[in-house]
């Protein structure tokens, strides 16, 4: 019984208005290449941010972000950043790196019916 008293809890919280969009955004239904990469980006800082157990405040200092900016990219919120602007995040918590470029041609989306 107290499992469903706090299912009941998290679902309330869940659709309460105040909350609405503060979870982690998904990419909208056909995403651009920039929006993809933009994507990629937000993902491999939360996966960097969970595999070393950091804490947001952590990746906030190494950014140089404030903590809300922070969890936009935790997030993925990514209509708040440029692409720019996220490779530079990147390169603070990965450094050094390097980006890689890889463009797939992909036939079948590009049909043409006559």
């Amino acid at each position: 019984m107290p499992r469903d008293k706090e299912f009941e809890k998290a679902l309330q919280e869940a659709e309460d208005p105040k909350n609405i969009g503060q979870g982690s955004w998904a990419l909208p239904e056909n995403p651009t290449p920039s929006e993809k990469t933009k994507y990629d980006i937000c993902q491999k800082i939360l996966r960097y941010q969970r595999e070393n157990k950091l804490s947001d405040k952590v990746i906030a200092r190494k950014t140089h972000l404030t903590i809300a900016e922070t969890e936009d990219i935790l997030f993925c919120r990514i209509s708040k950043f440029t692409l720019d602007n996220l490779l530079n995040y990147a390169s603070q918590i990965f450094a050094p790196c390097q980006v890689e470029v890889n463009i797939k041609n992909d036939k079948t989306s590009h049909a043409r019916v006559v």
